[in-house]
């Protein structure tokens, strides 16, 4: 690929580059929106072993065990694949690489009312993706601001290594790792509309309110990408699809990570 952008422009390039994220606006319609919608509206009524696991008996009191997140929906739903492969998300990403991009991951997250977020962590932290970096395409499909419980960046702390996590308050956050920010660090609420994309690098320090509604869900499909540079990566996020759906077999970085963790499946947002 050459040096010139595809569809970013030079700014927005520059804004990633320098910031560690970028939102880019409306880049899913409201056609894609409304497959998206029903076709997860459809899964959150079942059980699909060792991906999406709700508890469907009445009187569940944490809303998270009725609406969990749903793990890797591209290996055994063609919508989620259809949306992993985004066009539109591809081009942008191979702008913000400078190289092709490879699909690793999928996620849906319903967050109903009352959910509680997560607490500031790192992507690749989980993934583990190198030489390079995973970079995170966070598609927003209901409007996502603090109360609904929207997403929180800490800005440029993608220039910072992997830290290791401390423990994180359960009560606040669905999981236990919690990263601290720097002392200048800023913890920055994130506002997006449906239909906006959020990018953000491996590195960056980010994490999500608590959904403080009554009445709103904060949908999300999230979708987590490799270099195609990268030779390794964390051993659950293989296989990874190029553009066109192609297979891509990574040499398996082990669990265990810079911190000695036992760190499994990608936690929640």
């Amino acid at each position: 690929m050459s040096d010139a952008l595809r569809v970013l422009t030079a700014e927005q390039k520059q804004q990633f580059d320098k910031e560690g994220y970028l939102i880019v606006k409306g880049l899913f319609a409201p056609s894609d929106l409304s497959e998206i919608v029903e076709n997860f509206d459809t899964m959150s009524h079942e059980t699909i072993p060792g991906y999406f696991e709700p508890n469907l008996q009445p009187g569940v009191t944490d809303p998270l065990q009725r609406y969990p997140r749903v793990m890797h929906p591209h290996r055994y739903n063609e919508t989620a694949m259809k949306y992993m492969l985004h066009q539109p998300v591809m081009e942008v990403l191979a702008d913000l690489y400078g190289e092709e991009a490879y699909a690793a991951q999928s996620m849906f997250y319903y967050k109903p009312p009352g959910s509680r977020g997560q607490a500031l962590h790192q992507d690749n932290f989980y993934l583990q993706v190198e030489p390079g970096n995973c970079i995170a395409a966070w598609t927003a499909v209901d409007d996502a601001y603090e109360e609904n419980g929207g997403l929180l960046v800490v800005p440029k702390t993608h220039a910072h290594e992997i830290s290791c996590p401390d423990e994180a308050d359960t009560t606040e956050s669905f999981t236990t790792h919690y990263v601290k920010p720097p002392k200048d660090g800023v913890v920055m609420p994130v506002i997006m509309e449906k239909g906006d994309v959020l990018f953000f690098n491996g590195n960056l320090i980010h994490g999500s309110y608590r959904n403080k509604t009554k009445d709103q869900f904060r949908r999300a499909f999230i979708c987590h990408y490799a270099n195609s540079s990268a030779s390794r990566i964390n051993v659950h996020y293989n296989p990874l699809y190029k553009a066109d759906g192609t297979k891509v077999e990574l040499e398996g970085n082990p669990d265990g990570g810079p911190c000695g963790l036992e760190m499994g499946e990608f936690t929640y947002h």
